[in-house]
């Protein structure tokens, strides 16, 4: 059920005190129109014209129809003050918004730090090419973190990665403090373990969605994790989700390049070489292939202007009041 509130409540006062003035006015006005008519030169046989029946029937039609007319014009400036104020209704809704949901993935170990700043460059530029999708963003090096789950406020994301390649431009040597929380565990650059993080960002999970994840390293790993990187690409697959690999080494190391593509291709995603001529273009085709699902938003309240009924009561009061004046010939 709506709430009815007004957005200047402070306006209704105001009608209503012209409006008490207004009757004010008119009383006084009719005591010294009354006054003055008593003492003009009086008519012969005026009492007895006005004791007719005919006489008394119209001056009581004309009394109740000038008084009807005052009433109702007198509740249209009270309507009016209630339109002039902005009758607003409260009502809840929930947003149903149909996108894909993309999550970035990024490697940001030692050997990645020279190339993380084009990869954020190529994640801006995925960003230009998606429109309503939600996007998420997880790093990782021994041990993953989320930087921020999935979201459709571009604006968001957009400062957050411009925030990450100021991190790096400013001291490429020290560790960033968007890092954080990735030096936790044993090794480094474990790529199975942040793959499968980055699969268990997804929300929704039972709900049948367009789901990808964009992982951007060179699969240079050090150290044992606590899955591999085959194991992390089956549990995506089986999650539904695609793996978009973006490899910045492409063809330095062939055993390297052949063991990420295979992960990727487990998922029926792609590897793409980072400096690629069409890896961006290449990667929203593939993503948008796949369905756009609806996905139903949390319940929140809108207040929207709801004047309608408000505005239509004015018309008919004034209307009304109009028709009666003339009736009378006022």
């Amino acid at each position: 059920m709506a709430l009815i509130d007004l957005a200047h409540p402070w306006i209704l006062p105001v009608a209503l005190l012209v409006v008490a003035a207004a009757i004010g006015l008119g009383v006084l006005l009719g005591r010294r129109s009354r006054g003055a008519r008593a003492a003009a030169a009086p008519v012969s046989r005026a009492e007895r014209l006005r004791e007719l029946p005919a006489v008394r029937r119209a001056t009581r039609r004309r009394t109740a129809a000038l008084l009807g007319a005052l009433a109702l014009l007198a509740g249209a400036a009270v309507v009016a003050g209630v339109v002039a104020a902005r009758p607003m209704a409260a009502q809840t809704i929930r947003p149903v918004d149909t996108s894909r949901d993309i999550m970035l993935c990024l490697d940001v170990s030692g050997s990645m730090s020279e190339v993380d700043i084009e990869v954020l460059e190529v994640f801006e530029e995925l960003l230009d090419g998606f429109e309503g999708e939600r996007i998420g963003l997880t790093i990782f090096n021994s041990s993953p973190v989320q930087v921020f789950p999935l979201t459709d406020d571009y604006a968001f994301v957009r400062e957050h990665l411009q925030q990450i390649r100021a991190a790096f431009d400013d001291d490429v040597s020290a560790v960033p403090e968007h890092w954080v929380g990735t030096l936790n565990g044993t090794g480094s650059s474990l790529i199975g373990d942040g793959l499968a993080a980055c699969a268990l960002r997804f929300d929704h999970r039972d709900d049948e969605r367009s789901r990808s994840i964009i992982l951007a390293t060179d699969n240079e790993a050090f150290g044992a994790g606590i899955v591999s990187i085959e194991e992390a690409a089956a549990y995506a697959r089986d999650a539904g989700v695609r793996v978009f690999a973006l490899n910045p080494v492409e063809g330095k190391d062939d055993e390297i390049t052949a063991e990420l593509t295979a992960a990727a291709e487990t998922t029926g995603g792609q590897a793409y070489a980072l400096r690629g001529d069409t890896t961006v273009g290449d990667i929203i085709r593939e993503v948008q292939k796949q369905e756009a699902t609806a996905l139903q938003g949390e319940a929140r309240v809108v207040w929207r202007d709801v004047p309608d009924v408000w505005i239509a009561v004015l018309l008919a009061l004034v209307l009304t009041g109009v028709l009666l004046l003339w009736r009378v010939r006022l």
